[in-house]
Parts: structure tokens; sequence; C-alpha cells
């Protein structure tokens, strides 16, 4: 007997023993999932393994989960009181072991042992640089198959530890993230090993929702405020629904933290959807060429889940929340600013984040005693490679987004030989 089933956010619908789909009948609407034990618990178990809120049965292998703290230094620079970080990264000294310094590696623990549950032999994963650390990091331990698609423009993100350099990889030459993703759908079907599902898939929310349970049992109840930098999307919407499941058990608060989420401007299009009320994004805010403007690749997707059902749009909503769009001079202030208060270096991304809250303590959208979580998705880069030997990613294989199938079938079949 599982433990969860899902539910269709539109119709109700409750689907089991399905992997990473939508509802047949409300294809705009995500579903989610639903746990049979509606108290949180903890169980025997180490890592993130412990909680009970995920959708698995098992697990194959070790997985450290983040590590939330009280912030002293910071909160000082910013005359807060109650603010708690959820540092995702490497930082042996504070007990953060997160090798590939990216809290995507908790999406892709829970992913990939989803897929093993369900008798899954094989993922096809597009990511912006980080997911693809985490995957590739996480198929070496676990001896699970997976096919990685990035676009050319995100290289400099694929660092690895030396054995982790034979993942199968293939880089999109004329493209984006958003044709990464295109890429890894058609490889999908080629291959047989299935597109790993993007946000659609609850075990990747779930996994990124992990950052609010270890929040929430630090600090014994839900925050008054949440700030994240969002790219797809995932990791937002994740959290929202570890949020609704704290409010359902009834012990760790009566209301929803507010959600505060920013974007890297110029491209920024779920910040000036949300800012002009609009649940549908507009196509001169996703251009590709304002994706060479910014500072943060990995939140350069042109498909975020912004406006189905049970997205970032329902998210903000319910949560009253609120968007900020942060300029890459601001990015690298608050990077600088975060290294000399807290002593360890961070992602541009999590400089986005950090500079929404310093935003939202200048303009009052946050008051002083208020309990705050500031979520740094990205950290120790540097710490890390001080102390261990990276590599950055050799031998891929680079295609067109325009490539013919034949081409790209026999491409496949050469990299699967090889590996």
């Amino acid at each position: 007997m599982s433990h969860f089933n899902m539910k269709c956010r539109e119709c109700g619908k409750v689907l089991e023993n399905v992997y990473c789909a939508f509802c047949e009948h409300c294809k705009d609407a995500l579903l989610v999932t639903e746990y049979h034990d509606r108290l949180f618990s903890e169980k025997d178990a180490a890592g993130i393994w412990k909680y009970n809120w995920l959708p698995v049965h098992s697990n194959s292998f070790e997985q450290p989960g983040p590590v939330v703290y009280k912030s002293e230094e910071l909160a000082d620079e910013l005359d807060l009181r109650n603010l708690y970080i959820a540092f995702n990264g490497y930082w042996p000294e504070r007990g953060a072991f997160i090798q590939t310094c990216t809290f995507k590696e908790f999406e892709a623990a829970v992913v990939l042992q989803n897929a093993i549950d369900n008798g899954i032999e094989g993922l096809t994963v597009a990511s912006a640089g980080n997911t693809a650390r985490a995957f590739a990091h996480l198929s070496s331990i676990s001896g699970f198959p997976v096919l990685i698609v990035v676009p050319r423009m995100c290289l400099s993100e694929m660092w690895y530890l030396e054995s982790h350099m034979s993942i199968p990889t293939f880089v999109v030459g004329d493209g984006d993230y958003s044709n990464a993703i295109d890429m890894a759908k058609r490889i999908a079907m080629i291959s047989g090993m299935p597109f790993e599902g993007g946000t659609k898939n609850i075990a990747k929310r779930d996994g990124l929702g992990i950052v609010m349970i270890e929040a929430v049992s630090e600090i014994g109840r839900l925050p008054d405020h949440y700030f994240q930098a969002v790219g797809s999307g995932a990791g937002a919407v994740g959290v929202f629904e570890m949020c609704e499941r704290f409010l359902k058990d009834g012990r760790f608060g009566p209301k929803f933290p507010q959600m505060h989420l920013a974007q890297n401007s110029p491209f920024a299009p779920m910040v000036r959807a949300w800012q002009k009320a609009s649940r549908s994004l507009f196509p001169e805010d996703l251009r590709p060429e304002l994706i060479g403007e910014i500072s943060t690749r990995v939140l350069s997707s042109r498909y975020p889940a912004y406006s189905v059902k049970g997205g970032v749009y329902d998210a903000l909503v319910a949560t009253d929340g609120k968007t900020y769009g942060i300029r890459n001079e601001d990015v690298f202030v608050a990077q600088n600013i975060f290294h000399a208060a807290e002593g360890i270096d961070i992602v541009p991304a999590a400089g986005v984040a950090t500079a929404a809250l310093m935003n939202a303590v200048t303009s009052g959208a946050v008051r002083k005693k208020d309990t705050i979580l500031l979520n740094i998705t990205g950290g120790g880069e540097k710490h890390f490679k001080d102390k261990n030997k990276a590599h950055l990613l050799s031998g891929p294989v680079f295609v067109s987004k325009n490539i013919a199938d034949e081409e790209l079938e026999k491409l496949l079949c050469d990299i699967l030989k090889k590996n």
C-alpha cells in the first residue's frame, strides 16, 4: 500500500500508480501529492529520507538535507530580529554537505528514488546547469542512468567531481534553457528514457519543498515571510505545497508565509505578469535576447509554471505574495553583503533572493520582528572548489535545436554505446 496518492488541482480526480503525469481531463492543472498521514513526522532514517511527506517507498542512497539556522550577522546588517537562513550548499563548518552546492540535489534525489520505485529504468533531464550537476552526482552515486541536456550558454555551470564526468550529456549549441527542454523531450521519445517532467513531476516539487520542512522543524512553526529566486517556479510551488500540508496539520501556525519571489531583470516574465495582475505571461517578456542580459542563467526558463492551475500565480494569490525584479549590479552587491556578513560565498541566484529581502526591508514590506526565511538556493561553490578538485564538463555532444530526428537518433546511439 502506498502512503500517498495524487490529486488534480482542477477537478479533484485522484490518480494512483502513475509516474509524472497531468490529469487526463485537466491538461492545464498540476497534480498535487496527498499523503495519507496528515500529521508531519520524522522517521528513523538519515538525511532527507527521515521525512514522512516524500513520495518514495525506500531509499537507495544517502542524501544530506539543507541547513537552517538563525542569522546573527546578516540579521544585524538588515536590522532584523528573526531572520532564518536555509543554506543549500557546501559549508561543513555549518554542517552543510551538499557537494553540488545547490538545492537541486534534493529534487534530483527524490525524483530518482521515485523513478526507481516506479520501475523506471532511466531518465532524460533538461537543465540550466545546477540541476545537471545534481542529477549527474546522484546518477554516479546510485547507478541510475540519466541523459542530460543543457544549453551552451550554461556550460560554465557544468562543473563536476571527476567521478561524475562520464554522464552522457547533450549541449544545444544554438538555443537557451527552453530549447534544451524541447530537445530533452525529443531525446526521451527516441531513447525510451522518460523526460524527467519538470514542474509537473510531483517528486521534483516535493523534493524542493524539503527546504520548508527543515525550516519548520528548526523554527517550530511556519515563517511569516519566505524569500526565493525563481526560474521555472518549481521550487516556489513545492514550498507552497509543503506549507499547505503544515496548515492542514494545524500545529505549525494558522496562515501561509507571504511569498516573496524574485527574478533577474530584464528577464523577469513572472514578475512583470504578477505586477500587472495577469495570470498569463506576456510574449514581450519572454524574448530570448533578454536572457543574454542577465547574470543568472539558471533563472532563464521561458516555460515557467506560472499560469498553470496550482502554479506560481496561484501561490502568490494564496499568500498575498510580492515579486521583485533584481538588476545585475544589485545581485553582485547582495552576494558581497551576504559573504561579508555570514562568511560564505553564495551563487548569483541566491544573490537575487538576498537583494529581494534587502528591498523588502527598505520598503517596509517586512517588519523588524517578523520571522523570515531566506532560501539560499546555492552556496559554498568557492569553498568547495578550494578543498576539492572540480572539472568542467568534457566531451559533450553538441547539437542544433533544429537537428533532424534521424541524425539525433544516430548521435544518441553513439553516446549510449560509449557509456
